[in-house]
């Protein structure tokens, strides 16, 4: 029997357990992984019952668990089990409220929508039917926001959108600029779509020509350095808005034969062609240990196993999964797109006595990744010999050299609620604080959590003590307590201790191994300059990174994660 945290009950019975038409719960947190385990199985033919079996003894040690929705729906009615969608827009009004209502669906059944707004024309721009002018793909966002507003991801979650300009687009000042009330737009992440052209241009201090879609000719020309300052501006003093490196994510494109990729997913780590669809789910690695003489070490052969179900586990979400328009069914099947990844970094780093800010965390985030790719590329090919490969294999980069099943295996999500769920750090991050109130993911209410990991190492070294447990409790660190040794406040440093350059490295690190991309936000604390926001932007364009996102602390009125006494909540 699985044994779940107060806070992970909590969000399971909120938003996971099933319930019936009265609202009443009526299954359990062990029910609900043996009806995903079971639904996953149910397309294994003479096999069902040793992978229903198999499936559920991995998601039940909470060694792995895949997205949201597919915890959601698994074995529902039209249950939709996939987190990850892009959505094309046309400029025309029909294909601008047909992309929303497809939209709106895949919110309603609990996904997330990707957009690239840079096909439609730019404000004030002719329209050549009615000789009046055109409001912009800002407007439309607003729009999208509105609807975005009123439909809960499956009645259970608001749904969450990327809305991407790329930087040669007339209207690129507005959207940048389209998040600086903090109450704007809530319901989008939103990205700037940057070339290497332009990099090259911010670089060289030169001229940067905006770009009319609609007739091909130059409407504007700016300074690009301008440009940059304005994106580091907002970015610095809101968060929003990121950056995608289309240049970096099509030149490893797997299938480029089906057209350039011009968007991701809400969070940015899976890159899709229009209507693809992506099956995510994550390894808990601080799951991955075992202990020998009161040292731990990573279980590779453990790993491994764990790899090699969870891909068969994603696969087969494809198989049995309810699609909700034709045009994803018809790619998504076609290139049987997965992402497998990570979270409990931070933890593992924590148990094996590794700083975040080691040369040797870094070594070891760029080992694990690649063994966790090789063994999923394996496991793949397995797949592949037994099922046969994707059908646009042909169409791949990977033919004819290696036979795979899936055109993606890994991506790097963020894992919000999962690794809470799974009792763990989230992604690839460090630990933010460790002890933080969590505010916002359920209504009103407010979850406190203080690091297990951190709290057992503490005893079992002999430095808990009431002034420790009060520093924690007030400022979510201890790098300031006086008793404890330089060497363990290393292990314990918080992503607000923690340089920038070594979230770039870490996200570095893994991305090399990552054939989608990496979801990572790059926390900085609040007295961070704008100056730092701009050398993490080219740091990460220069590593090669598919996305960046930066969050300075205290830039957003409603924060999620929080580092206030946890003894005053109205201090937050």
């Amino acid at each position: 029997m699985t044994i779940f945290s107060d806070n992970a009950i909590q969000i399971l019975e909120d938003r996971y357990l099933l319930k019936n038409k009265y609202g009443v719960i009526i299954e359990t947190p062990d029910e609900l992984l043996r009806r995903v385990a079971a639904f996953v199985a149910s397309c294994e033919n003479d096999k069902t019952t040793f992978y229903e079996s198999a499936f559920y003894s991995l998601l039940s040690a909470l060694k792995f668990l895949p997205n949201s929705p597919t915890l959601m729906n698994a074995g529902c009615k039209n249950g939709q089990l996939s987190a990850c969608f892009v959505l094309p827009i046309e400029d025309s009004l029909d294909s601008i409220f047909t992309t929303l209502k497809n939209a709106a669906l895949i919110h309603q059944s609990g996904g997330g929508t990707g957009f690239n707004f840079s096909k439609l024309r730019p404000k004030d721009d002719m329209l050549s039917s009615t000789k009046g002018t055109t409001s912009g793909p800002v407007a439309f966002m607003k729009v999208y926001n509105a609807a975005t507003e009123y439909i809960k991801q499956g009645g259970k979650r608001r749904g969450a959108n990327m809305g991407i300009l790329n930087v040669d687009h007339p209207d690129i000042e507005a959207f940048i600029t389209s998040k600086s009330s903090k109450n704007a737009i809530q319901n989008f992440n939103i990205s700037v779509g940057i070339s290497n052209t332009f990099m090259q241009a911010v670089s060289q201090d030169d001229h940067w020509h905006l770009i009319n879609p609609r007739t091909r000719k130059i409407s504007k020309t700016v300074s690009a350095k301008s440009l940059w300052n304005l994106i580091v501006h907002e970015a610095w003093s809101t968060g929003d808005p990121g950056l995608i490196f289309f240049d970096t994510i099509n030149a490893f494109n797997p299938t480029p034969q089906q057209g350039k990729i011009q968007s991701t997913n809400p969070c940015g780590e899976v890159p899709l062609l229009d209507y693809e669809s992506c099956n995510l789910g994550s390894i808990n690695v601080s799951k991955m240990v075992i202990l020998n003489n009161n040292i731990y070490d990573i279980d590779w052969e453990g790993l491994a196993q764990s790899v090699k179900l969870a891909i068969r586990f994603l696969d087969n979400i494809i198989t049995v999964n309810h699609y909700v328009l034709p045009e994803i069914k018809r790619i998504t099947m076609a290139h049987r797109k997965i992402g497998l990844g990570v979270m409990g970094w931070a933890e593992l780093l924590m148990l094996l006595e590794l700083p975040y800010t080691s040369e040797k965390a870094i070594q070891l985030g760029d080992q694990l990744m690649k063994f966790i790719k090789t063994e999923s590329y394996k496991a793949s090919n397995e797949l592949a010999q037994e099922r046969d490969c994707f059908p646009l294999w042909k169409n791949s980069v990977y033919y004819p050299k290696t036979k795979l099943r899936n055109a993606t295996c890994n991506s790097i999500a963020p894992t919000g609620t999962i690794s809470v769920i799974a009792n763990t750090s989230y992604s690839i991050e460090p630990l933010f604080a460790l002890a933080y109130n969590r505010t916002g993911i359920l209504g009103n209410q407010t979850q406190t959590e203080i690091n297990s990991v951190f709290l057992k190492k503490m005893k079992m070294l002999d430095l808990w003590s009431s002034t420790v447990e009060h520093e924690v409790l007030t400022t979510g660190s201890i790098q300031n307590c006086d008793t404890i040794p330089d060497s363990v406040k290393a292990i314990f440093q918080t992503s607000l201790d923690i340089h920038w350059s070594y979230h770039l490295r870490h996200q570095e690190a893994f991305q090399k191994y990552t054939d989608n991309a990496v979801s990572k936000t790059i926390n900085l604390p609040e007295a961070a300059t704008k100056e730092d926001v701009s050398n993490i932007f080219y740091q990460a364009w220069t590593y090669n990174l598919k996305g960046i996102t930066v969050y300075r602390y205290g830039s957003r009125d409603h924060q999620v994660l929080q580092t206030c006494s946890l003894n005053n909540d109205k201090g937050c």
